[in-house]
């Protein structure tokens, strides 16, 4: 099941939450700030402690103080390599890999590579939904809420959810 939700990732019940972020380790957006300013100090020695890694991996830790168990990083750009559809789908792909070694059953994540000089929402849903929406028969995760921080991505992503999901299909 997809839903696409308007709301705080740190606030959704799920028992992972799968973020962008940055090389560095960097929040990409305000939003992703909100997460890891929620999420405590836990998780950002948690990331200190894996170093840099490249664009489009994805590693898993702890969520911190959330009540997520886990915290699936998604690495959507670095100083030397820009945001890119390519990299966001790799990125989604190795995310959704973590989840399924980790048989994790529900996830909440936001929108990957959208931001100041990034993808739009409707990029990212592009990018995003057809992914999802191949791997929907994988028992992990089964539960998956995209959640959005403003009304023009969360229409971007019920759009794009629509336009690919076959006919018939909840």
């Amino acid at each position: 099941m997809i839903e696409v939700r308007l709301g705080e990732l740190a606030a959704t019940d799920a028992a992972a939450l799968l973020r962008p972020v940055a090389a560095d380790w960097t929040a990409v957006t305000p939003a992703m700030r909100r997460l890891e300013l929620a999420a405590g100090t836990e998780l950002e020695e948690q990331c200190r402690r894996l170093g840099e890694l490249p664009v489009g991996s994805a590693a898993i830790t702890g969520a911190g103080e959330l009540a997520a168990e886990y915290m699936v990083h998604v690495v959507v750009h670095s100083q030397e390599e820009p945001v890119s559809r390519a990299k966001i789908r790799l990125g989604l792909l190795n995310g959704l890999r973590r989840l399924t070694e980790w048989s994790i059953e529900s996830v909440a994540m936001a929108p990957l590579g959208t931001g100041a000089g990034n993808l739009d929402a409707e990029t990212s849903a592009e990018i995003m939904i057809p992914l999802l929406l191949e791997r929907r028969t994988s028992p992990y995760p089964a539960r998956v809420v995209l959640v959005v921080d403003s009304e023009y991505e969360r229409q971007a992503f019920e759009k794009a959810l629509r336009r690919h999901l076959p006919a018939g299909i909840p």
